[in-house]
């Protein structure tokens, strides 16, 4: 977002809604440009990011032909030109065309329009990712829908072959649940991993990180036979290793540091873990430092994460696992470390005063710990 400004108000804002109309105006000239910016802006600034877009898909069912495939085909009309399908970087796109994908949705997702819907969100996700309005065809239509993202795996332009995962993955954020197996979008995944553009393989890994979470044993089966076929390059594979393996990292699952080559009783001990203050207020930064040491005769690798246990604003507590460093010591080596964490309230995490904890992980085994305190936020 821009520095002050919601997401909501620069991603979903007049001079979009705008620039959507005199789009559609150029290729439909029974358009009404006005009337459709009005309906929109006469609604739009009490509303949240989704029901933005929300409020943007209905009001073009409105002022599009009453016929879907119809308003379907001016929509992809309107779009602007495709920018290079073989750029590598990652590109969600302008929320200014997410209407589109979500219009397909709400009024395409039908036995009647579903070839043409799909094909159609196959053509917008190239403009802004139709992952959230997949899932609607996905739960409706399975079958066909698979078939659809089958094929998309293999498509020449990468946005379409992101879409082919990241629109089936088990926990999308935001997004609706599918009730597909977690099992039935390997085959896609199989596609997609020796894939040449980040954003693809980032969406892979991501995918199998969410089949970590109930599926572990398959995800790690999967990586293993990829790592094997030694088809993808080694860095690229190494970071879809990391990245899916990211949540059985911070949980501790043995058998993902054993597949890491990492062991879960690293001949490694914490000395000396110290906070810069025990009272911190909420919003502002937990400062701390201690010393690890290489007690074996053998070099280790060790992961370190930090764990602060913290009071939940409605009741009882919580925790949250922060990534720290990964290092690599020789025998009897000491390290000092220290580290600036900040801690703030999200969507997920809302933070409340009181008697806290930090905690140091290696390796998925927690080995020190100090209390602190979280005060009011100030």
């Amino acid at each position: 977002m821009s520095q002050g400004i919601p997401l909501k108000d620069s991603a979903m804002n007049q001079a979009r809604v705008e620039s959507l109309a005199a789009d559609l105006s150029r290729v439909e000239p029974g358009f009404n440009a006005i009337g459709f910016v009005t309906a929109v802006m006469a609604q739009l600034p009490g509303l949240e990011l989704k029901a933005r877009i929300a409020c943007v898909a209905d009001a073009l069912a409105v002022h599009l032909p009453a016929e879907v495939e119809a308003a379907t085909a001016v929509i992809l009309a309107a779009l602007p030109p495709h920018d290079d399908a073989t750029f590598t970087g990652s590109d969600f796109g302008l929320y200014t065309y997410a209407p589109y994908s979500d219009f397909i949705a709400r009024y395409g997702c039908t036995s009647e329009h579903l070839e043409s819907s799909l094909n159609a969100l196959k053509e917008t996700t190239k403009h802004f990712t139709a992952e959230d309005a997949l899932r609607y065809f996905l739960n409706a239509f399975p079958d066909a829908a698979m078939d659809a993202v089958m094929q998309w795996s293999r498509d020449p332009d990468y946005h379409v072959r992101r879409l082919a995962s990241e629109g089936t993955r088990p926990i999308l954020p935001w997004s609706p649940r599918i009730m597909l197996p977690v099992e039935a979008a390997i085959p896609v995944l199989d596609n997609l991993y020796t894939d040449t553009s980040r954003f693809v393989t980032q969406s892979v890994a991501n995918h199998l990180n969410d089949i970590t979470r109930t599926a572990p044993g398959l995800a790690l089966a999967t990586l293993d036979r990829w790592q094997i076929s030694n088809e993808q390059r080694p860095g690229e594979m190494n970071f879809i290793i990391k990245q899916s393996l990211r949540t059985l990292v911070k949980t501790g699952h043995p058998e993902a540091f054993e597949f890491l080559g990492l062991s879960t009783t690293p001949a490694v001990e914490v000395t000396g873990l110290r906070v810069n203050s025990h009272a911190v207020p909420i919003g502002k930064a937990l400062i701390f430092d201690c010393t690890i040491h290489a007690t074996g005769a053998n070099s280790e690798r060790v992961i370190i994460d930090c764990v602060v246990q913290y009071p939940r604003a409605s009741s009882g507590h919580g925790e949250a696992v922060f990534k720290w460093t990964t290092a690599d010591l020789s025998p009897g080596e000491s390290r000092p470390l220290t580290r600036s964490q900040p801690l703030r309230s999200t969507a997920s995490r809302k933070l409340a005063p009181g008697p806290s904890l930090l905690q140091i992980q290696i390796n998925g085994t927690r080995v020190a710990e100090t209390a602190f305190e979280l005060l009011p936020a100030s």
